[in-house]
């Protein structure tokens, strides 16, 4: 009878668990990078703008320095952004190690249960070629006795024909 491991549904529903976890924190991932990814176009538009601004008409100062503080003002919000991003993203990595204990220790507790299934089948094995060892020693004594017992009678029988010659 092959091994069938009692728990396998729930290792499974485990496994799928540690997988959607995973497409989660990937999710994550990928928003934390986009956030950066716009930190960086805002960091360059500051710097264009203060590039522009040097050539710029003095008359378009109040301007410049009114979109510029709305970029930094945008900075700011971004990088809030982006810390609230990496806090999700560790919460989901922490969920995710979480997932990948529960399927490890259902996947060592499976191994276990396959070892002793194993060593439990061995024992059988073992003791099934015992009987029959045990069998096959009686048979082979009794065929020796019988062995025994017929020579026993054939030499009986040659004294009694020795006996009756004389």
């Amino acid at each position: 009878m092959p091994f069938v491991y009692r728990l396998e549904k729930i290792l499974n529903f485990r496994i799928r668990k540690k997988e959607e976890q995973l497409m989660v924190v990937q999710k994550a991932q990928q928003a934390v990078y986009e956030a950066e990814q716009r930190i960086l176009e805002n960091k360059q538009e500051i710097q264009q703008t203060i590039e522009n601004r040097k050539t710029a008409d003095f008359k378009m100062m109040e301007y410049y320095d009114k979109y510029l503080h709305h970029l930094w003002d945008k900075a700011e919000a971004l990088e809030a952004e982006k810390e609230r991003l990496q806090q999700i993203l560790n919460e989901e990595k922490q969920k995710l190690v979480k997932c990948e204990q529960d399927v490890k220790v259902l996947e060592k507790h499976k191994d276990k249960q396959k070892e002793a299934y194993i060593e439990e089948e061995k024992a059988k094995e073992l003791k099934q070629f015992s009987e029959i060892g045990i069998q096959r020693f009686f048979i082979q004594s009794r065929e020796k006795d019988e062995e025994e017992q017929e020579l026993q009678k054939i030499i009986e029988e040659a004294e009694m024909e020795g006996i009756n010659e004389y």
